[in-house]
């Protein structure tokens, strides 16, 4: 690969990047080449299962007509659904609009499944911030905590593999009515677990309850590996629309995939008992669904490679990522432990003023509903909270570790590290 002295010229003429730090990217993304030619190979890959997912349902223009009301027979949701089914190799698929966020799919799929009494096992330690009301580790009105739902954790070891020791003590003393394995890192510095790890500690928990619902928060995963959570597994994988099976193109939704008892136990809480995945009307919107869908693969292989770029032009000067730019990933996620609330700030201001939609606003912190403490978040987005599109958001406490993701196109996900350098150069953090 050769250096793009026509992206530095522009980035430094045209743009106000310095020279200097559109050659830090640069030289980055010089070097790591190697290690972004498994993205390629895995978009590619994952673009076919999209594509004879989509043959196989006979996807057609008559299924993006709109429904509205109950949605009953509405044929464009049946078909989203089948397609979501094949392409993540479940026996069934919940795929609605109805549902505006991955915490709300997972909230979906925990209550439609648990029932008083029954124990709801994370396995990865504590998870996601925005969880922590719905279960009730922290006290709020409507939690499970309230309707008599029991929760207990398994930490994960100091190197972030899962203690397999304590899991097996928490499976043989009492009935675990569902196990959740969040994929992603969340607000943790942690590797995020691979498909691999996931199969295993599955069979693991199998082996010892073989009733145990396993239940995969895929939020960030999809499309970063050649197979999913099901295939691992898992009875249930749940996510949003508005982070990778939207590709960009989705505007608000959330999807719960696995065996078909456990989807249409979730669909039953999102809608009613009796009524369960027989209404829901798309609105519209079955077109951009399945074309977000279809692009997914794609917008994911951009963003591992901004993230991967991101990883190595860190790594360069002098911060510690997780993971590493050699690193097999398992989300778009890249954390960067930048050390100083300063260079967060910092940071976020150089992400969204590379952004396409609100370039000119200020990312500020604050207190934000479903997290403990306060947060900033930098998401110039056309579709609001998408995470798909480049973004940048992180907690207000030591060690001062930013999380960013996405990226539509690799080439914003480069522009977007650029300006992050170049505001923390401008603030005199880095030279």
């Amino acid at each position: 690969m050769k250096k793009n002295s026509k992206f530095t010229n522009t980035m430094s003429t045209e743009l106000d990047i310095t020279e200097k730090a559109a050659n830090v990217v640069d030289q980055a993304e010089l070097t790591v080449f190697p290690y972004m030619e498994e993205a390629s190979l895995i978009a590619e890959f994952n673009q076919l299962k999209v594509l004879e997912a989509m043959q196989q349902a006979k996807v057609s223009d008559a299924h993006f007509a709109t429904a509205t009301g109950y949605g009953y027979n509405d044929a464009g949701r049946e078909v989203l659904e089948t397609v979501y089914a094949n392409v993540f190799r479940a026996e069934a698929a919940l795929v609605r609009p109805q549902m505006v966020s991955g915490t709300h799919a997972l909230a979906v799929a925990l209550f439609g499944n648990l029932r008083p009494d029954d124990t709801l096992l994370y396995v990865t330690g504590a998870p996601y911030d925005t969880l922590h009301k719905v279960i009730g580790i922290q006290p709020a009105d409507g939690s499970l905590a309230d309707f008599g739902i029991n929760y207990q954790q398994v930490d994960l070891l100091p190197d972030g593999t899962i203690d397999y020791t304590n899991l097996a003590a928490k499976l043989e003393k009492q009935p675990i009515k569902m196990a959740a394995i969040q994929r992603s890192k969340g607000y943790a510095w942690r590797r995020s677990l691979t498909i691999a790890e996931i199969d295993e500690v599955i069979r693991f928990i199998k082996n010892i309850s073989p009733a145990t619902i396993c239940m995969v928060d895929n939020c960030y995963g999809e499309f970063v590996e050649y197979t999913e959570p099901v295939e691992a597994g898992a009875d249930l994988a749940v996510g949003s629309l508005i982070k990778n099976p939207g590709g960009g193109l989705a505007p608000v939704g959330g999807y719960v995939v696995g065996a078909e008892t456990y989807v249409k136990a979730a669909a039953a809480r999102l809608t009613a008992p009796g009524l369960a995945m027989e209404v829901g009307p798309t609105l519209g919107l079955t077109s951009a669904l399945l074309q977000g869908l279809f692009l997914a693969p794609q917008v994911v292989e951009g963003s591992i490679r901004g993230a991967i770029i991101a990883a190595r032009a860190f790594e360069n000067l002098g911060f510690a990522v997780l993971p590493t730019s050699t690193e097999k990933r398992s989300d778009i996620v890249q954390a960067i432990k930048l050390g100083s609330e300063r260079a967060i700030m910092a940071f976020c201001r150089g992400i969204q003023q590379a952004a396409p939609v609100d370039s000119f606003v200020t990312p500020e912190k604050a207190a934000m509903p479903g997290y403990a403490h306060q947060v900033v978040m930098a998401a110039g987005a056309f579709v609001q909270g998408s995470s798909i599109e480049l973004s940048a958001d992180a907690p207000l406490i030591p060690p001062y570790i930013v999380y960013m993701q996405g990226g539509i196109t690799r080439y914003h996900a480069k522009i977007g590290v650029t300006y992050a350098i170049k505001s923390l150069m401008q603030a005199k953090i880095i030279d």
